[in-house]
């Protein structure tokens, strides 16, 4: 699929989520709209129960595959910047860490993501917190201005990740972090996956092999890359999960074949640090 095309069915399907408070990976029919599977997705990948309660009902959407906040040390008076923010629920949890002096700001492409994520902050009066309309190949943020990017499941959704990680580099101040959690794979997924819109928008298809995924963002600049914890995609999420199921179902998948799909599929928590300038 053609790159702008890509982005149009990304875009068209989490602004479906959005709409419909769905907490489900991606925009199909049986998608159910619970308020409870999002938590008990976001506690299966790592979010605590105080966590899960210090955010505005409705940020969690249950879209993510691991915690960066946990993972990123974020200091008092930080800037941070999230990349894919969606109703903005990692934002809310860094936004508590870097406190009143703080700065969060949330990217995101699907203008109902960012409106109801403005909702959110509003309603919840966040004034650390802003949300910006735009791509995360072309960040509407200012050179070296940020102390650390997180993102939580989006980049591999996005077709040149090279484009991602050299914005992310560019924006970032020097010595700044890294961290991320994505979907990445261990070896080639078949066709009839790869080229599939659903799985797409479920994260699958736009996945790259591991070992490309951390070249490009060494690529891009950044020292000290490496995978602080990797994850295997259980295939009881594929049996049991509404959202699989419908992936299943769609694109007729034999259960023959569930075993080898989950095993090429594994979420990894990133992180890298961007060089200090030298005299």
């Amino acid at each position: 699929m053609k790159e702008e095309k890509i982005k149009k069915i990304v875009s068209d399907g989490y602004a479906k989520i959005a709409k419909q408070n769905s907490s489900c990976c991606i925009p199909v029919k049986s998608c159910c709209e619970s308020t409870d599977l999002a938590q008990d997705i976001s506690r299966k990948i790592g979010y605590s129960e105080q966590e899960l309660k210090a955010v505005p009902e409705g940020a969690n959407l249950g879209l993510g595959c691991g915690n960066p906040v946990a993972l990123a040390s974020l200091k008092e008076g930080e800037t941070v910047l999230d990349l894919g923010s969606g109703a903005g629920f990692d934002c809310f949890l860094a936004a508590n860490k870097v406190g009143k002096n703080g700065k969060i700001i949330g990217v995101d492409m699907t203008p109902e993501m960012i409106e109801k994520a403005r909702e959110n902050a509003k309603k919840n009066r966040y004034r650390n917190v802003e949300f910006r309309l735009g791509e995360i190949e072309n960040l509407p943020i200012a050179d070296n201005s940020v102390d650390i990017m997180l993102s939580n499941c989006v980049i591999n959704l996005a077709p040149d990740k090279r484009r991602v990680f050299m914005e992310a580099f560019r924006v970032l101040k020097p010595g700044g972090r890294l961290m991320i959690t994505d979907i990445v794979l261990l070896k080639e997924l078949p066709d009839f996956i790869k080229n599939s819109i659903e799985a797409y928008i479920g994260c699958i298809s736009g996945a790259v092999k591991k070992d490309e995924y951390i070249e490009t963002i060494k690529k891009a600049g950044f020292l000290d890359v490496g995978i602080i914890g990797e994850t295997s995609f259980p295939i009881e999420c594929l049996a049991n999960d509404p959202t699989a199921k419908t992936i299943i179902e769609n694109l007729k998948i034999p259960s023959k074949n569930l075993n080898e799909i989950a095993n090429s599929v594994v979420s990894i928590k990133v992180y890298g640090v961007k060089p200090n300038k030298t005299i």
